[in-house]
């Protein structure tokens, strides 16, 4: 007489039982085939599990597992600074344990047109996130703000965009001793980028270095000439050497000596009756005539001045 039996198996995931299931028949089972049964029932029934989503590009997964139960919901949104393009963003585990194909794509926030700098350059790639564009003035030009901005996760340039002003120099400073020859200031008393100023000394004054300076890129002149002070002469008759050649001092410099003017003086060397020379210079309106000159009066005809003695 047959029987019916009630088979009950039951499938564990890592510990925990999933489901139940209720195999009924009214036959004589062997029990070879009540585990054949049973190991074919646990094999359909464990390969129902989902596995780990698909990356995406650029996305997040929320919540993120290795492996998800039938019915367990998943979500995916983009990263900051990216926004999606079609495809579906919920998906729900089937009992398939097969994820839907997912065509969710995020792409990066695009910034708006930088614009054209004036008296400038923009320099870039692309607007997207997160790219950076750079900027440069030109010539005579400087940039007042960042050099570079960046296109932010809210789609905005971050710093903003710069001005390229022009470049000025302030008045310049007159040297002692000068006046501004040539000088004509733009609106606001400044001068421009390449501008130029001209020098004169004042009279008995000797010039040391460029009459005219320029404004730079830096937003400054260059160097500034020196106005240097003559030097009286300080003996009223004698013979010197100037620049290799003899000269009578009061008539050379009748009109003072110029600063840096260097001459020698004849000297006497009294023991060997021979003649020597010592140098004086003119430095900043001050000549210092060597101890060893001796000045002879005009009366004095019969002494023989030391610049016709023979050299020692």
């Amino acid at each position: 007489m047959f029987k019916r039996f009630h088979i009950w198996l039951c499938l564990f995931s890592r510990g925990k039982p999933l489901r139940w299931y209720q195999c009924e028949s009214s036959t004589m089972i062997s029990p070879v085939l009540i585990l054949f049964s049973s190991f074919l029932c646990h094999v359909a029934i464990a390969g129902r599990t989902c596995p780990k989503p698909d990356d995406l590009p650029f996305s997040i997964v929320v919540p993120l597992k290795t492996f998800y139960e039938p019915g367990e919901e998943i979500t995916y949104s983009c990263k900051p600074g990216y926004v999606s393009r079609g495809g579906m963003r919920r998906f729900i585990c089937p009992l398939t344990g097969m994820w839907p194909i997912n065509t969710l794509k995020c792409t990066p926030r695009v910034c708006p047109f930088a614009g054209i700098l004036e008296n400038g350059a923009v320099r870039y790639t692309t607007f997207e996130y997160p790219n950076t564009i750079n900027f440069s003035c030109n010539t005579g030009f400087y940039l007042n703000g960042a050099n570079s901005a960046k296109c932010t996760e809210e789609g905005q340039w971050s710093p903003g965009i710069p001005v390229c002003a022009p470049i000025t120099c302030p008045p310049p400073s007159v040297p002692m001793f000068a006046t501004l020859r040539v000088y004509k200031p733009s609106a606001g008393n400044n001068s421009f980028y390449q501008d130029t100023a001209v020098f004169e000394c004042l009279p008995q004054h000797a010039m040391f270095g460029n009459d005219t300076i320029t404004c730079t890129t830096h937003g400054n002149w260059t160097k500034l000439p020196e106005c240097r002070a003559s030097c009286k002469v300080p003996v009223k008759k004698a013979t010197v050497v100037y620049q290799g050649e003899r000269v009578k001092i009061q008539e050379k410099f009748k009109n003072g000596m110029l600063h840096g003017d260097k001459v020698s003086f004849f000297c006497k060397n009294k023991e060997k009756k021979c003649s020597y020379t010592e140098d004086a210079q003119c430095i900043d309106g001050t000549i210092e005539v060597p101890k060893c000159f001796k000045e002879h009066s005009s009366l004095a005809f019969w002494k023989t001045d030391a610049s016709d003695v023979k050299p020692c």
